[in-house]
């Protein structure tokens, strides 16, 4: 059993900001299990993901199937690393939602970093073939105009990167 209480990680930050880098450091803590969205996403819905629409109807179907497991993680004693885009306040409110069925402890960690950065290092991660997902400068820039960083009214215990974590 953890020696501290169970917390809830998540990620807020734009594509290639780093934040599966952290994600995975967050995750080498005991009792911690790292979920990630992109690893469910692509075996489940990869046929069907052309769009940032088809990008939001299967998140939502992934995130109703993922909540009570995450819930029950945490419940278990058992701290989780979401690397789930927490980009938008729709996004924020399932996590939400998450923190209010367990009662956990969590941090939002909140990665800023530069377009320039962020596409400098997508760049890098398309031409190395290893992320489950290509992502274009073109749907880079789509994502980026839905990012909203969290607010006070949210609540969240947050904690700030300038420019990301360093890179594994």
């Amino acid at each position: 059993m953890a020696s501290n209480p169970p917390a809830l990680h998540m990620l807020c930050g734009k594509i290639a900001s780093g934040k599966s880098t952290l994600a995975r450091r967050l995750a080498d803590a005991d009792s911690t299990v790292l979920l990630v969205e992109d690893e469910w996403l692509k075996p489940l819905f990869g046929d069907e993901l052309k769009t940032l629409k088809d990008y939001g109807r299967c998140t939502r179907k992934l995130r109703a199937a993922m909540a009570p497991h995450v819930s029950a993680l945490l419940n278990a004693n058992v701290s989780v690393v979401l690397d789930f885009a927490a980009n938008t306040p729709g996004q924020r409110a399932w996590m939400r939602g998450l923190l209010d069925a367990s009662g956990a402890a969590h941090l939002m960690h909140v990665l800023n970093v530069s377009d320039a950065k962020c596409l400098a290092r997508l760049r890098a991660r398309n031409a190395e073939g290893k992320h489950p997902f290509t992502v274009t400068e073109a749907e880079f820039d789509a994502f980026s105009t839905r990012f909203v960083r969290p607010t006070a009214e949210e609540a969240f215990d947050l904690v700030s990167y300038d420019e990301g974590p360093l890179r594994a």
